[in-house]
């Protein structure tokens, strides 16, 4: 990551990256169909656990942002004693506070979902899931923070492969554990549960056995007290705000949900179906960021902050090219792409709409998911938020809302896109004008 051909190693980083997402995305999905062949009530009841899981989950993907920024930096450095003194360090504070947050789940089960809306039929069947998930979500949190420490090390294979075999694990073990298909026995939606928990261990050790004996960088011993301390201080600075910037999407969808429902129920349906197809779209761009930030980090460790800074050019002017090619094929499969969803005229029209006038600023809202991704590996995640913010809450919100008024689902569609630009221009600018200066001086 420190010498060779900058657009080289990116792609070879990137695309295990790409099927590393894939299987996370089908993971998630192929708990959803299993569950929801137990019925109505089961379909129901795991979808009100996808807001507390996802806060879960939020919390360590910014633990590993964290861990990968101060790897990747100590690695440029060359010092590896301190790197594997830094793994084990953060990976002990990650496990304590995703134990400390499960525990306090498990013990809130039934008032939380309450809270959140559940009919009592419904909380038997979420504490029978949760339960499960909250007592064994530890397992989750050390592969996810492992991975992110081994992606440091520019390995980008491993990880994709561990979470590809966890996802098979998992898919093999459903349908088993949830119908007690030969000598297994029924356990219904707690066999989802077991079968994930399950995967996540499988995911652990393997994880745990790479970090210990090919990479070294795990011990069985904590530092001194002082250096702990300074170890968590400085995961802490880039992990919480890691954390809240992977929160601020899904509220934004639930206020931008409430500005589509005002407009109509086919209006919810197609964007729906379109935000599916936009993650899709998008993977590239998801897979591009997560290697990033590792070789922005080493670099900068190494001292070579043009390295970085090129680095990242390079993967914007990719984002702009790219997806432009990614939206021609959308302009013209549009159609054939709603009608997989929806039969009803109405809502068909809106899909293709949608697909029409979106995806063209795909290309800038992926220069600011890579500028993030950058700024984490500087240790700058505060900046990271407030762009993640700004593109959400100063342009997309208020663009979409203002559309309604003005243009209906077209002009909520014209919001989207046109703060997707405006953000996408900022980023930009800010790229090459403020982040080799940032990864001088390792702040903001």
């Amino acid at each position: 990551m420190l010498t060779a051909p900058m657009p080289a190693v990116l792609l070879r980083m990137t695309g295990p990256m790409i099927l590393g997402i894939i299987a996370i995305l089908a993971f998630n999905l192929v708990d959803t169909f299993f569950i929801g062949l137990l019925g109505t009530e089961a379909l129901a009841a795991i979808s009100f656990t996808f807001p507390v899981t996802f806060v879960v989950t939020s919390l360590t993907m910014g633990l590993g942002a964290g861990l990968s920024a101060l790897l990747g930096h100590t690695l440029g450095q060359g010092r590896h004693d301190e790197a594997a003194r830094i793994t084990t360090d953060c990976l002990f504070l990650a496990v304590l506070l995703v134990t400390l947050l499960s525990l306090l789940g498990a013990l809130t089960i039934t008032p939380l979902f309450s809270l959140l809306g559940a009919s009592a039929n419904l909380i038997s069947l979420i504490h029978d899931y949760m339960l499960i998930w909250y007592l064994t979500v530890p397992l989750l949190a050390l592969p996810m923070v492992g991975n992110a420490a081994i992606r440091a090390t520019g390995d980008t294979k491993t990880p994709s492969l561990v979470m590809a075999v966890a996802g098979l694990v998992n898919g093999v073990l459903d349908p088993l554990l949830i119908f007690g298909i030969g000598p297994f026995p029924e356990w219904g939606i707690r066999g989802a549960a077991i079968a994930t928990s399950l995967s996540w261990l499988m995911a652990t050790l393997v994880s745990l056995h790479i970090l210990r004996k090919r990479e070294r960088l795990l011990s069985w011993r904590l530092s001194p007290r002082p250096r702990l301390l300074a170890h968590w201080r400085a995961l802490l600075h880039v992990a919480v705000p890691a954390s809240f910037t992977n929160m601020l999407n899904p509220l934004a969808n639930a206020v931008l949900m409430i500005i589509f429902a005002s407009l109509g129920t086919e209006v919810v349906a197609a964007y729906g179906a379109a935000s599916r197809v936009e993650a899709l779209l998008l993977i590239v761009m998801m897979a591009l960021s997560s290697v990033l930030a590792p070789f922005v980090s080493q670099n900068c460790g190494a001292g070579n902050p043009a390295r970085a800074r090129a680095a990242l050019l390079i993967c914007m002017r990719f984002a702009l090219l790219f997806q432009l090619v990614v939206y021609g094929l959308v302009w013209w499969l549009a159609p054939f792409i709603a009608t997989l969803f929806s039969d009803q005229p109405q809502v068909v029209r809106l899909i293709v709409l949608y697909l029409h006038l979106v995806p063209i600023g795909y290309g800038f809202q992926g220069i600011v998911m890579l500028l993030a991704s950058a700024l984490n590996g500087v240790r700058a995640s505060t900046v990271s938020f407030l762009f993640n913010g700004l593109r959400l809450f100063v342009f997309l919100l208020p663009g979409a809302w203002l559309g309604s008024k003005w243009g209906g689902e077209q002009g909520v569609y014209l919001g989207i896109l046109v703060a997707n630009l405006a953000a996408g221009l900022l980023a930009w600018v800010y790229a090459h004008r403020r982040f080799e200066g940032l990864c001088h001086q390792g702040k903001p």
